[in-house]
């Protein structure tokens, strides 16, 4: 193995087999035997991988396309059929929540046998036990029952450990999406200590700006196979595009076969719900927002006290692109995603007036609307 690398991953492939009515009982086995069907599924096809050490690298891809079992591979909680998987380096893993906790102990007494999981010494867990109750931010709920503990509170303490054990290498899986704002960013402040002390990390995420963010590299596996390679925002941007691809060509098939349901969303910038505006003052009221569908036919339709306002135009909104570019893969164009008009309020009466915003289908079902009340005085 290189002594640059942390990780190293050679030709290696990982199968599942899975056993399709698996009998459960010995009379079950006697009198069904050859109705047993079994398949072989191949999650990760001959992947080669370097990891130097002090990077830090994001695999991405979408759900089942091996990613975390890639990283349960690394951390030799299972082994792969073919190949080989080195690591060079003390190890440390968040994969799955509480891995390891014991329900009825205290969190602190978890500390205690986590951490030793993780090979470190009663000495050395006294050393800095505090500073991971203090990470985690868990106070006096330190001394009760992890039982009673919620998923954020789990994680919390779970992430406290890890860091605190001092590995070089430190491989997450998508557990940071557990919890509130305040502590995401805390953990990724602290990931950020740790890459700088030259700590190798992997993470696996479907937050693609913390990629950008964060991380050296992205490693994107697709259908079980290492796609590419290389600088998080090149990498990203083909995956997206794969992904919108793959997207229209699922819905493309669940419109055939009558499955798909068209979504939208739409929204009013402004005006705010309620604004009060002077007639006197103003006699121009500038109105924006957006408007996104996965119908292709879909419009746009505004609405000022029941009639349609004409002279609307379309212009680009990057950020609510960037927003939605996962969940709308393939079906929106950043230049034509936002919308606005001005209105002539010399020709409004005093007054409520309601506004409203639509995502109407060719035969005039509503898919999302929006109305907000401005008042005239």
């Amino acid at each position: 193995m290189d002594k640059q690398n942390a990780i190293e991953v050679r030709n290696m492939s990982k199968q599942f087999k899975v056993d399709y009515d698996k009998a459960h009982t010995l009379k079950d086995k006697l009198l069904f035997w050859r109705t047993s069907h079994v398949e072989i599924h191949e999650v990760l096809k001959n992947i080669n991988m370097d990891i130097k050490k002090g990077e830090t690298v994001a695999l991405i891809g979408t759900n089942g396309s091996g990613k975390s079992t890639l990283l349960k591979l690394m951390t030799k909680i299972i082994f792969p059929n073919k190949g080989t998987i080195e690591t060079n380096g003390k190890l440390t893993s968040l994969l799955e929540l509480g891995a390891g906790f014991h329900q009825d102990f205290t969190g602190r007494e978890n500390i205690y046998f986590n951490a030793s999981i993780f090979g470190l010494t009663r000495k050395e867990i006294d050393a800095r036990i505090q500073d991971i109750i203090d990470f985690s931010e868990l106070g006096e709920f330190i001394d009760h029952p992890v039982r009673t503990y919620s998923s954020g509170m789990y994680m919390r303490l779970a992430f406290s450990v890890a860091i605190n054990v001092d590995a070089e290498i430190l491989l997450i899986d998508e557990i940071l999406a557990v919890g509130d704002q305040h502590f995401q960013e805390k953990c990724y402040r602290k990931l950020k200590e740790l890459k700088a002390s030259d700590k190798t990390i992997v993470i696996v995420t479907h937050s693609l700006d913390v990629v950008k963010d964060l991380c050296d590299r992205a490693v994107w596996i697709y259908k079980g196979e290492l796609c590419l390679d290389g600088d998080p925002i090149y990498v990203i941007d083909e995956y997206l595009k794969q992904v919108a691809i793959d997207h229209k060509e699922e819905k493309k098939k669940a419109i055939a076969e009558g499955k798909h349901h068209f979504k939208a969303a739409v929204f009013i910038d402004a005006p705010k719900d309620f604004t009060t505006i002077k007639k006197a003052e103003k006699e121009s009221l500038y109105c924006q927002g957006w408007q996104i569908s996965d119908h292709e036919d879909a419009k746009l339709k505004l609405l000022l006290d029941g009639n349609e306002i004409e002279g609307v135009k379309r212009k680009n909104r990057q950020d609510v692109f960037d927003a939605y570019q996962e969940a709308y893969a393939g079906d929106m164009d950043p230049n034509t995603i936002g919308w606005e008009v001005t209105l002539n309020l010399t020709k409004l009466d005093v007054g409520k007036h309601r506004m409203e915003v639509q995502c109407v289908e060719p035969d005039g079902n509503i898919l999302s609307d929006k109305g907000i009340q401005f008042i005239l005085e």
